[in-house]
């Protein structure tokens, strides 16, 4: 099958799946054997591997990466009215739990070359009733967590890392010590949504610390509250992470930065092939931080963008924007302190980006027709 007539996908499932479908089988056979589809022994064995393998000390799995924030969220006892500062430019879970909590989720601009929350922004947004800061490590790439953990320090803020998009990323502070998106703030948070770069084939999350009181805490608020069976010590929630979505998340760790390797491969291509071109921007990697390219986001510059789309979706090509509308001029987060024109880099960014498909198992061929009909259209 030629590259012009197989089916492109912006994740191929099914394509991973195959490489390790051995493993996946027999891990999948081994919790419906044992029959402990909640909190059976996978689920602490993956936490385990996540502790090893990001260098913190507790992960606690969840039903989702919406339940991660929240759950981390109500554990740091934030109540309503506190002000929380996030981006603008990001998926909505992230501003949906604020509000669901009855917390003032506060919007910020971000950078126009790194997609991520404007650190200047942070500190004018900061008011006596801010209590946390939620940075986005948007489409794989750590935000500045040096300078966001001075902002913190310096103000007396929680963190609250939404990595959903960024697992496996490193950072780099500038003394030279490294850490694992996710473990440089209060709490980490993230997703196993099936298209994310660790993703299970179900719905899944965690929340991560190295705080023994904040773990023990979310621990609980996870499982109803419980601190021991029928004994109920906090307001909690019912967010689990099932044992055959453990198990597969178990097998995919193990692959996890050979797939973040994948991907940059296939970024390299992008880059290569789209370079110094007037009409289309690659993105900016920063010297600080590792790129896992959760997504791989173009902003285009004089193109119609709807009309590429159709263009490449008439090849066979898909192609999607993340996001079309920012946050603060959504209905749900509408606000009269927000106006159009507010937050100039989230809204051009928001009527520019384009991301091509992106996952592990992108060949030469594929990637060549792809950037080929990226550059026939922009020619």
């Amino acid at each position: 099958m030629t590259t012009a007539t197989k089916k492109i996908q912006m994740v191929d499932l099914k394509g991973q799946y195959l490489k390790i479908k051995k493993e996946v089988d027999a891990a999948i056979a081994e919790v419906i054997d044992n029959t402990a589809f909640i909190n059976g022994p996978a689920v602490k064995e993956f936490a385990a591997d996540m502790e090893k393998y990001l260098g913190i000390k507790h992960v606690m799995p969840c039903a989702n990466g919406t339940d991660a924030l929240q759950i981390a969220m109500m554990a740091l006892d934030l109540k309503p009215g506190d002000e929380v500062i996030t981006a603008s430019f990001t998926y909505v879970a992230t501003a949906e739990v604020i509000g669901l909590l009855g917390l003032k989720p506060v919007l910020v601009d971000v950078y126009p070359d790194t997609f991520d929350i404007n650190i200047e922004a942070i500190e004018k947004a900061i008011t006596p009733k801010t209590k946390a800061i939620v940075p986005v490590h948007l489409f794989g790439q750590c935000a500045d967590m040096e300078r966001i953990m001075a902002v913190a320090k310096k103000h007396n803020l929680f963190v609250i890392e939404d990595v959903a998009q960024a697992i496996g990323a490193d950072y780099t502070f500038s003394d030279g010590k490294k850490a694992k998106a996710g473990t440089i703030g209060t709490i980490g948070c993230t997703s196993f949504f099936p298209s994310k770069n660790l993703g299970c084939y179900g719905d899944g999350g965690a929340m991560y610390t190295n705080d023994p009181d904040l773990a023990a805490k979310m621990k609980m608020i996870s499982h109803h509250g419980q601190s021991v069976q029928y004994v109920h010590d906090v307001l909690g929630v019912n967010s689990r992470l099932d044992t055959i979505q453990a198990a597969v998340l178990k097998v995919k760790l193990k692959h996890l930065d050979e797939y973040a390797a994948a991907r940059n491969k296939a970024a390299n291509y992008y880059d290569k092939a789209l370079a110094n071109h007037p009409k289309l921007k690659t993105p900016k990697r920063v010297k600080n931080s590792t790129h896992v390219f959760h997504q791989y986001t173009l902003q285009l510059n004089g193109v119609d963008r709807t009309a590429l789309r159709e263009f490449l979706s008439n090849k066979g090509i898909p192609a999607m924007i993340y996001y079309p509308i920012p946050l603060h001029m959504q209905k749900a987060y509408k606000d009269d302190k927000y106006k159009a024109g507010d937050f100039p880099v989230t809204e051009k960014l928001c009527a520019s980006v384009l991301s091509l498909p992106m996952h592990t198992e992108l060949d030469e061929d594929t990637l060549k027709y792809i950037t080929d009909s990226v550059l026939e259209f922009c020619k």
